[in-house]
Order: C-alpha cells, then structure tokens, then sequence
C-alpha cells in the first residue's frame, strides 16, 4: 500500500466539511475487485489512518453479509432487496421499505421514476462510471439527474468511476490494455450537487471542469469560477442533498487530494 502520509498540510475548512465521510469503500467491486477479506482489512487500516475523516461505509453484496465481523455490522452498506439489521444502509435497483437508508439506482434514462423514489421516502443513486467508454455518463446527464434531485430535494449518492478529483482522461481498469476515456472527478460531482442545492442550474460547465486552478478552497467558502458556497452551504448540501461516493479505492482520491496540495 503507498504511503498516504505525506508533509502535512493545513485542510481549508470549505474542503474538509465538503469531503467529510464522503467515501464508501467499495474495494470488492471492479475494477479493484479485491477478495473480501482484503476488502474488510483495507477498511479497517483506513478507519485508522489520518484521513480516516474522509471514510464512512465499506459496501459489499448482501450474499456476503454472514462473512461480515461483528464489529463492522452497522458499518456496511449492503447491495441487497431487503433490508437486513446488520446494515448501514441498503443500496438496491427499486425501492423497498427499510429501518435504514436505501439508495434507489435510478437510469439517467429514467429521470421520472425520481418522483416515486421520494415518495418511498428512499433516496436515489446515480452510476457515474464503468469499466467501458459508453458506460460513462455524459455530463448533461449527469447534471439533469443531479438538477431533478435538487428540485424534488431528494437526497442521493453517487458510484462507479469516482475515485479521481477531477475531471480527465483515465485508464477505466488497472489492466496495462485498459480501455481509456473522460472519467467524471468526484469534486466536479460534489461541488456541482452543492451548487445545486444552493439554486445553481447551469451545472454542466462545472461538471465538465478540468483545471484545478478553477476550484478554490479556504477557511469560508468553496469557489468554482465565480461561483462561491459558504461553509454552512456546503456542510447542509452534504447533510441534506449529496451523501457519498461509491469508490473501489480509497487511497486514489486522498493521494490525487495531496498529488493537487489539497492535502
């Protein structure tokens, strides 16, 4: 595993309240696909690291759940069609009823089905990424899910593709012959889910934001061009609007984050 302590560097507030308990390792699926028991052992380190701030579930599949150790039920998200006690959250393909969180897989196809998503009293989830070039979202998609959830305040996460910052062209796997194309950056999705929730529409051009230096973080608020979210903004988007991340690695985003001076 590469070292993720590097020289220490000062957070900006903006930053930490926008990344805090952001990712749910999901090292069990593609393209990272790691065994089980790696995947319960990585969570565990990573629940010991600095950056542990960053971390919130590990997400298996349901049929695994009896492997799970005691100490980590509560601590899962699950890919099932049932709720289980065992969960953190639920994560399914329709909505059921649950004492937890269920997030609803919603096509970008099928932005209508929203509706009864909140009605359920669910929350919705969107598929950003893959391991093939036209599994990828473009990013008016992107945006018209992310606009119709603000407008219906309806609560969702986001996976598949998401363990880069920015926007840019990457290696879909970790095959040497792997497939390349535009990948969506998990800050361009989070600051662009802030924005909407704060009454921003026009969310295409930060969606499709490739330089770093378009992105400003300090003490008081979050910036994109000339845009900017105050901290209280920013931490009621995360606490009412965008969840998390679904990302097969954790250690990608935070040496990207430090790779960029963020960290």
């Amino acid at each position: 595993m590469k070292s993720m302590h590097s020289k220490e560097t000062t957070v900006a507030t903006a930053l930490k309240v926008l990344l805090e308990g952001f990712i749910d390792y999901a090292g069990v699926f593609p393209p990272a696909a790691v065994p089980l028991d790696t995947a319960i052992s990585n969570y565990k380190n990573y629940r010991d690291d600095k950056f542990n701030w960053m971390l919130r579930w590990l997400v298996v599949d349901g049929t695994v759940l009896e492997q799970i150790p005691e100490d980590l039920h509560g601590k899962v998200s699950i890919l099932a069609t049932c709720d289980d006690r065992r969960a953190a959250s639920i994560e399914t393909k329709s909505t059921i009823a649950s004492q937890h969180p269920v997030y609803c897989e919603i096509a970008t196809t099928d932005l209508a089905h929203l509706k009864s998503v909140k009605k359920s009293g669910c929350f919705a989830k969107i598929r950003t990424g893959g391991l093939k070039p036209e599994a990828i979202p473009s990013s008016a998609d992107v945006a018209a899910f992310i606009t119709a959830c603000a407008d219906l305040r309806l609560a969702f996460k986001a996976t598949a593709g998401l363990h880069h910052p920015l926007r840019a062209e990457q290696a879909l796997t970790y095959a040497a012959d792997s497939p390349r194309a535009k990948m969506h950056g998990f800050i361009n999705i989070m600051m662009s889910a802030a924005f909407a929730w704060n009454g921003q529409r026009d969310l295409v051009p930060i969606i499709e934001e490739t330089e770093a230096s378009a992105f400003r973080f300090d003490d008081e608020a979050a910036h994109w061009s000339g845009l900017s979210l105050t901290v209280q903004q920013i931490k009621e988007s995360r606490e009412q609007f965008f969840h998390s991340v679904g990302s097969c690695s954790f250690e990608e985003p935070v040496l990207e984050l430090q790779a960029l001076k963020w960290l």
